[in-house]
Order: C-alpha cells, then structure tokens, then sequence
C-alpha cells in the first residue's frame, strides 16, 4: 500500500509517500480502506519528536480516519461498511475500559502515535472502534470530527458539566478543539466567547453563533471578557493553548469557575497563586480525549446535523507534508484533511 511515513524526526520534509506493507489485522480486529485522514497537532508533535515518548520508525502518523471495512471479525460491521474511526486504543478488560471510562486504562493508546495511523491506503483497528456512519456524510467530514469533538465533549459535558446559561470562554476559536468546543457548548445552551488571533478568524468564529470573538493577543482579553459578564467572569474555560494564556484563562473566571485543560501547544508550565485558588474556589480539571460511548453518542449529533467539523482545507495524501506546514502555521481555521 502507499502511505505518508517518517524515518527520522524532524520538519515536514520528513514525511515520504512510499510503498509501505499491507497491515495484517490481529485477531479481533479489523481492516479498513482508509478514505480520509485529518491532523491534528499530535501528528506535528510526534513528526518532530517528543521527550521520554518512543516513535517506533519508521512510522505512519494519523489519527482521525473515515474509509470503508475491508475485513472485520464476526459481529462486527461487515465488509463495505462505511465507518469513522474511534483514535483511542484500550485493553478492553480492566476494570477502567469495563465501567466505561476506556480513556482511563492504563495502556491507552491513540492510533497513529505509538502505532501506525491512517495517513496510509489501508489501517488495521480493534473491531471495537468502528463506527458505522450514515451514506448521507462524506468521508472528509467524518474524518474531520472523533478527537477534537471527542475531547470538546469529555471537557465540556463529563468534567465541567457544563449547564444552560452558562459562559464559557473558548479558546484559540480556528483550532480543531476551538471549532468543536464552541458547538459542544452552544448545544448544551451556554453563552460562548472565544478568541482567534486575526480579523479573519475572528469572523469565522462569529459564523458558529458566539457571543463576541475576541482578540487571541490581545492585552485586553480578561477585561473584555469581565466587561461581557457584567463584570463576574465565566463559569468555564476551555483551555488547550498552555503558558501563553494560562495566567488570563484563570483571570477571567467567576467565583467557582472550572478551567478545563486538554492540551499546552505553547509551553507546560502554568502558574497559580494558591489564594485565588481557594479564595475564589476555583476548580482545575484536566482532561484527555474520551470514551468509546462518548465518542457514539456525539456521533449521534453529527448524523443528525446539530453539530459538523469545519473544514479548512483538503489536501491529497501526496501533499501530507503542505498540509503539516499550514497546520504548524497556524494558518488554519477548523480542520486540515487528507483524502486518500
């Protein structure tokens, strides 16, 4: 089969579109014939190399897949059906995957990272993770939705519980998490802010029904938002950015907000003065991707229309590396896909 891979970390210029070995499924999983694959920032962190994680080389990346089953174990969907992909990867018998919070078993895994991905002709995955989807959605759109709608809905409903009425700050509104947050949010009644870094994007925001889209770089941004609340702050923040908007993200809470953090694409390291901690009863949520069942439930609103992955771009496989570069840019607003 042709498929994007890296032999050695590095820029894009990594990335080869070679002849690489059919996948030979295991027993219980499946094979599918991959038909869209979407980035996400995992595939620039894992191209480039990251510290105490071991990329087996050389390795095919991609994570968010939509294609057709090939092969697939008895009770599974059968050969032909058109599936999307749910990334996460669990033991299946601990006591974690068993009560249904998979997203906390011990060996958890994402397709792509440790294993290879969908950037490829052909991905090999638990029978488990196919999901069957409707005629009516194309295969660049089912791509583009389980990780970032996954881990938007795992922030938002299971760890902040978020409730009708409430603000909810967003951030960083053209990412893959940003676009789905803000849907997630809205769906569940909340009033959303977001911030996107230029004009553009901030237009783009305000197509998706927030309250305001407010300068990402801004020095203003916890005055704005404090302005916007009628000076109390909001009850949630959608966090994913890191050191570059820790410090506001805390500011601009209310007494009892929930930060939710799922990701520091800026720098590890955020700072807190304990007392506004306690003082403001402030509660800090961290989050990682989500459930199988939360994955097939969101899912359910994607079949319907309610919510739908915006889609920046669309590139041939051939181009992986052109689409890492918009990606790595920051050039994007909403998701970047490549067809296969």
């Amino acid at each position: 089969m042709k498929a994007i891979r890296f032999h050695t970390h590095g820029g894009p210029e990594v990335l080869r579109l070679e002849e690489a070995p059919d996948p030979t499924p295991p027993p219980g999983a499946a094979l599918v014939r991959v038909r869209a694959c979407a980035l996400n920032h995992l595939d620039l962190w894992e191209r480039r190399g990251l510290d105490r994680v071991r990329i087996p080389l050389p390795h095919i990346p991609g994570t968010d897949v939509a294609g057709e089953v090939v092969h697939a174990p008895a009770g599974a969907p059968a050969q032909g059906t058109r599936v999307l992909l749910q990334p996460g990867l669990s033991c299946g018998m601990c006591g974690a995957c068993l009560s249904g919070a998979d997203n906390l078993c011990a060996r958890y895994d994402l397709l792509g990272y440790r294993i290879d991905g969908g950037c490829a002709e052909l991905v090999a995955v638990p029978a488990a993770n196919l999901i069957p989807i409707p005629d009516t959605l194309d295969y660049v759109n089912a791509a583009a939705f389980p990780l970032t709608f996954l881990t938007a809905w795992h922030m938002l409903v299971s760890r902040a519980r978020v409730q009708a009425g409430e603000w909810v700050l967003v951030l960083a509104a053209g990412s893959g998490v940003g676009q789905a947050a803000i849907q997630v949010a809205r769906l569940h009644g909340a009033r959303v802010i977001t911030t996107a870094g230029t004009a553009a994007k901030r237009r783009r925001a305000d197509e998706l029904g927030v309250e305001a889209a407010l300068d990402h770089h801004g020095s203003g941004l916890v005055e704005e938002v404090r302005a916007l609340t009628g000076g109390r702050g909001v009850d949630v923040v959608i966090e994913h950015v890191g050191e570059a908007t820790w410090e506001r993200s805390i500011r601009s809470l209310a007494r009892g907000g929930r930060l939710v953090t799922c990701g520091a694409t800026t720098g590890s390291n955020g700072a807190l003065d304990l007392r506004v901690l306690f003082a403001r009863q402030i509660s800090l949520l961290g989050s990682f991707m989500g459930s199988k069942g939360e994955l097939a439930h969101a899912a359910t609103l994607l079949f319907a229309g309610r919510v739908a992955p915006v889609i920046d771009s669309v590139f041939p496989l051939a181009s992986a590396a052109e689409a890492h570069q918009r990606l790595e840019s920051s050039q994007q607003f909403g998701k970047i896909v490549l067809e296969v």
